[in-house]
């Protein structure tokens, strides 16, 4: 079993993730430390029983793809993701992997939220939708190994990669009409905390960028939702911004007051991405 962790800029909370993560015979830890300019990488090679991939090109899933898809053993029988921000409660490594080993059909098993104010109704709703958090989940390797195989990789600049895992986990890696909740399992036996968003002037600029991700994210999931519906995952593209200009000439800012700004920020961070280089 592989324990992979994602981080970028981490420095403050990566020795507790780590540290919390269970060391045992078969178990290997990979910190995966993309685009930081702090002292994340050397904090993670301090621990000498992790295996440290540092990348200078910042983003999540373009590190995604790299490590698991080109640099990751090819026997690995469970992968289990973490995000360098999150610390992993006893047990939930092991817990994850027993999800899989008793659901043969599942491609994936989902840790749940422990704290924050909204964690018991994510949790409700992760176990109702077989929802996935991109703060910990495990994917089974014979899975891993069929995206490799199938040349499926996640576009390099997609903004987190849950929402587009959980879908090709529960279309086993084909279109919308081979959904199959069940191919996700939520593991009540697996969770995650994550510290509260503080309103230290760090913390808060990190929240409004944050902010303004999520509203590109829900424009992203639009595009990727698309293409699920047709021709699956092999119509991915490597960049999600060269499908941009379609998305944005349908869209404007919306879901209400509060996230109208944000939208206003992500819509104007879209099109100067668009643009051709």
């Amino acid at each position: 079993m592989a324990v992979v962790v994602l981080a970028h800029n981490e420095a403050r909370r990566i020795a507790r993730c780590l540290d919390a993560l269970p060391r045992a015979e078969g178990i290997s830890i990979h910190c995966v430390v993309n685009g930081s300019t702090d002292s994340t990488a050397a904090i993670a090679r301090s621990r000498r029983d992790v295996d440290v991939r540092e990348y200078p090109r910042g983003g999540k899933a373009r590190s995604w793809n790299r490590f698991v898809l080109e640099e990751a053993p090819r026997d690995i029988e469970t992968f289990v993701f973490v995000d360098g921000d999150a610390q992993v409660a006893a047990g939930s490594v092991e817990a994850l992997s027993l999800a899989l080993a008793r659901n043969p059909g599942a491609n994936a098993a989902a840790g749940m939220p422990l704290n924050g104010r909204r964690a018991e109704r994510y949790r409700a709703e992760m176990i109702a939708s077989h929802g996935l958090f991109g703060d910990l989940y495990a994917l089974r390797g014979t899975f891993v190994e069929r995206m490799r195989q199938a040349g499926i990789r996640l576009p390099e600049d997609l903004v987190g990669d849950d929402s587009l895992i959980g879908a090709l986990a529960k279309t086993d890696l084909g279109n919308e009409d081979c959904w199959v909740d069940a191919r996700i399992v939520p593991c009540v036996e697996a969770g995650f905390r994550c510290d509260p968003v503080s309103w230290r002037p760090a913390q808060i600029r990190m929240q409004y960028r944050r902010m303004i991700a999520y509203s590109v994210r829900h424009r992203q999931n639009a595009i990727i939702s698309r293409i699920m519906r047709g021709p699956g995952p092999v119509g991915l593209p490597r960049q999600l911004s060269a499908l941009y200009r379609e998305e944005l000439d349908r869209a404007v800012p919306g879901r209400g007051w509060r996230w109208r700004w944000f939208d206003r920020q992500a819509l104007r961070q879209m099109r100067q991405e668009s643009l051709p280089a």
